[in-house]
């Protein structure tokens, strides 16, 4: 056989080069490279429903567990604490000052309650993520006060009679002030008000020199009053509420108190019914909880994990048997076939 000429030979290796290029190129479009690409067995496929159960059933039941050793005690005012001659009328009851908003509640303690014991005020059908609501705030004015003049964002409640207002918006306009003491016999329990607002939000989002100006000096009236000697951030009942909930149902923390509570003890709530949600139709509730480690009483979490064990276990036991009935023949099975080997260039030079 002839030796091939010089041109023949680049030509050859040209051609080469570019038939590899342009497999190269394949690999990429068609998604073929190399990669780890995991078969699906059945044992493997029933080994892992299988463990998946055997981890997700005990971590559910943990916590399930620990989400029912919280004792919470639940009271809900907002229609008890009504007058019978107003029970017709809430609106007009909680729009007059001239009546009395005193109220009591009694509150039976079925299991001991181990301190801290946190209180908070629910409230439903509340929705604070409305658009609107959540846009009425100036944060720059409550880190730096009257330092900050553009307060267009709290529209309708930036001004009163021609002053600019600190804190404005309708967040803060509708502070919750409903207030609770408890009384155990004839003793009443200390109420700890500190530390329940986020510490980063007292240094960071609350000025340390701001202090309350011409707040609620309008003819309408939303919520609470605050104190003009006080600085925002130790406001903390403020900084509480200007964290809006994204829930129409939620909680927020009003103190603790700091002392065991014995079971079958019976707590006298005394509260003043000043907030009006009887005017969309809200409710109103005090809660008394302990906590876990987990937090405060949620089941669902605990039973989300137990159900998705059970599940995989049940699927894992309906695999294994529809695989016992009709077993995989593995010879036929794609990835015992020998693949076909790919054409290369035969340069017999």
């Amino acid at each position: 056989m002839k030796d091939l000429s010089l041109s023949q030979r680049q030509g050859c290796s040209i051609n080469s080069t570019t038939i590899q290029a342009a497999e190269s190129f394949l690999s990429v479009y068609q998604q073929s490279l190399p990669a780890c690409k995991p078969v699906l067995t059945p044992a493997w496929v029933i080994t892992t429903f299988l463990l998946v159960g055997a981890i997700f059933i005990p971590v559910g039941l943990i916590t399930l567990h620990a989400s029912q050793n919280v004792v919470e005690i639940v009271d809900q005012y907002d229609a008890e604490c009504v007058p019978e001659a107003y029970k017709s009328n809430k609106v007009a009851y909680i729009k007059d000052n001239l009546i009395s908003k005193n109220c009591s509640r009694y509150l039976k303690v079925y299991k001991h309650m181990k301190a801290p014991i946190y209180i908070y005020y629910q409230l439903d059908n509340y929705y604070q993520n409305h658009r609107r609501y959540v846009k009425s705030r100036s944060d720059q004015q409550l880190l730096h006060g009257l330092g900050f003049n553009d307060t267009s964002s709290c529209k309708p409640e930036e001004s009163k009679n021609g002053l600019p207002t600190v804190p404005c918006g309708l967040i803060a306009w509708s502070l919750f002030n409903d207030t609770y003491t408890f009384i155990r016999g004839r003793t009443e329990l200390k109420v700890n008000r500190k530390n329940i607002a986020w510490k980063s939000d007292r240094d960071h989002k609350f000025g340390k020199h701001v202090y309350p100006f011409n707040f609620q000096n309008g003819t309408l009236i939303g919520g609470g009053k605050l104190d003009p000697r006080i600085p925002l951030s130790d406001q903390e009942d403020l900084i509480v509420w200007m964290r809006t909930a994204a829930l129409p149902s939620f909680r927020k923390l009003y103190g603790r108190i700091e002392e065991d509570l014995d079971a079958d003890d019976v707590l006298v709530v005394n509260l003043t019914n000043n907030y009006n949600t009887y005017s969309f139709g809200g409710k109103k509730k005090i809660v008394l909880s302990t906590s876990s480690w987990l937090g405060g009483k949620n089941d669902f979490l605990g039973l989300a994990y137990t159900f998705v064990g059970s599940t995989s276990i049940f699927i894992s036991i309906v695999f294994l048997l529809l695989h016992m009935k009709n077993p995989r023949e593995r010879p036929y099975l794609p990835w015992n076939k020998q693949s076909v080997s790919s054409r290369r260039c035969d340069d017999n030079l």
